[in-house]
């Protein structure tokens, strides 16, 4: 059954070089990256994605992938994305709060952002 297995990610880029920089260096997975025949590999965590050159890059008008953060953690992270130059998406939706580009929703908090190719990614709190 799929449910026994780790999914992880698939994240589309134009410019495999531009975007390995970006998660590179802006968002720090430096040392994290395997290069692989369909293109770089990152571990994060108990999971992972693979960013690969694609012409549909950026086309996703949805999240393309989480990023989940214990709760504590969470100030953190969002202050080093944006000392890294990261700009935070909003959006209306019911239930959502914001202050300086930060949600706050029942059971937790979130940020949206996008990587060079227009990916939107989430950096989420997790309670516990």
């Amino acid at each position: 059954m799929l449910s026994t297995y780790t999914p992880i990610a698939t994240v589309p880029t134009a410019d495999l070089g531009r975007a390995r920089t970006f998660y590179e260096q802006t968002l720090g997975l430096a040392g994290a990256g395997q290069d692989v025949a369909e293109g770089v590999r990152y571990t994060c965590g108990a999971s992972g994605f693979l960013l690969y050159q694609s012409q549909y890059a950026g086309t996703n008008q949805a999240t393309t992938m989480t990023f989940l953060v214990d709760d504590g953690g969470f100030d953190a992270e969002v202050a080093r994305l944006r000392d890294a130059g990261i700009t935070f998406d909003t959006f209306e939706m019911e239930g959502l709060d914001w202050v300086e580009g930060v949600a706050t929703m029942d059971g937790g908090r979130s940020v949206w952002f996008r990587d060079p190719d227009g990916n939107i990614l989430n950096l989420a709190s997790m309670e516990g």
